[in-house]
């Protein structure tokens, strides 16, 4: 618009017409003239203004959103970085735990029996010259372990040393065809040799030296020992029989058992550097106390009251009758095979590292 005279009075009457409209309006208040003129108008521009928030809001998320990806992505880092940490603290807890009760369990076997214990852990499992199946121990030399020592576990009997390094040593499982150990019936004399058979660990083979011996599933095996306990203690849990094997006209019998110690998942394991003064027999069986206290029940009631001879004599040797071990009424967390948590100091050898446990 040009600057004329004309355009000045045009736009003098406009802003006097304002000025007049907004002093009636103020001066009526709510019975103003202009009140339906006001709503057409905020209807106009209302209509107007959400029409250009709809057009400028997704424009205006974009540019946030733009702006903000850069701390988004960190911040998604970090979440996934502290999920990561959570998980493995609650594996690494979950490892704690078990490997804690299988050291109990193997510290309460160690003090029934006598044996002095150097604890370990399994770190590989590896092959070596002559032998098929062994594993690596994180202790060695250093800790007073030498070859030919006996290794166990809560359980029952892994296997033996066969070298020892300074800080490391390596065992050669009961499962490997090149291994043997002598090995007893439960509650009886009657002797045998143990031999592995491979088969990933899941059976061992039991050769009977009297061919004329009682031997049927069920019956449990323990380790005979060797001169001086070397390479093998006495008194050490093997397996429970599953099969016996029909040999007519041999001079032994063959029995298969299954081994008490998981010899495919082995993590927490002790060498014995020290035999116990005497055999301790059948003593660490799995629950051959409750087995004994459970005849002894069983005697009572068919002569219709308690016994009390044989409460005050001496008790029948655990596991005569040749009946199965009572897995059933053990508790899943004992800590040691017959029930012992109290474990002597003596159990673990002096001045010797845990193995890493």
């Amino acid at each position: 618009m040009k600057d004329t005279r004309h355009a000045r009075i045009s736009l003098g009457v406009l802003l006097a017409a304002a000025l007049v409209l907004m002093t009636v309006d103020h001066r009526t208040g709510g019975a103003s003239p202009l009140t339906p003129l006001k709503g057409v108008g905020a209807t106009v521009f209302g209509a107007a203004e959400s029409a250009g928030a709809d057009i400028v809001r997704p424009v205006g998320r974009f540019v946030a959103m733009i702006t903000g990806a850069p701390e988004a992505r960190r911040r998604i880092e970090e979440l996934r970085a502290e999920n990561g940490r959570l998980r493995r603290d609650l594996v690494t807890q979950s490892l704690d735990r078990q490997r804690s009760a299988q050291l109990r369990r193997l510290l309460g076997v160690a003090g029934v029996a006598g044996y002095r214990i150097v604890p370990a852990q399994v770190i590989a499992r590896r092959g070596t010259p002559g032998f098929e199946e062994a594993v690596e121990l994180d202790v060695g030399a250093a800790d007073g372990v030498r070859t030919e020592m006996t290794v166990l576990n809560g359980e029952g009997l892994v296997g033996r040393v066969v070298q020892a390094g300074r800080s490391t040593s390596t065992v050669v499982l009961l499962s490997d065809p090149a291994s043997a150990a002598g090995a007893r019936l439960e509650g009886s004399n009657e002797i045998g040799v143990v031999h592995g058979v491979g088969s990933d660990g899941r059976l061992l083979r039991f050769r009977l030296l009297d061919s004329t011996a009682q031997i049927v599933p069920g019956r449990r095996i323990v380790s005979f020992g060797s001169q001086h306990g070397v390479p093998y203690v006495a008194g050490v849990p093997i397996g429970v029989v599953e099969r016996v094997e029909a040999t007519p006209g041999e001079l032994t019998r063959v029995a298969y058992a299954r081994p008490y110690a998981d010899l495919t998942a082995l993590d927490v394991v002790g060498v014995v550097v020290q035999a116990p003064p005497r055999d301790p027999r059948d003593a660490v069986l799995p629950g051959a106390p409750r087995q004994a206290e459970k005849e002894k029940e069983k005697k009572a009631k068919a002569r219709g009251g308690p016994d009390r001879e044989e409460a005050q004599g001496t008790e029948e040797a655990p596991g005569r009758e040749g009946g199965k071990p009572e897995t059933e009424d053990a508790p899943e967390d004992e800590a040691a095979p017959g029930g012992r948590d109290d474990v002597p100091p003596e159990a673990v050898a002096p001045g010797t590292r845990r193995g890493g446990i």
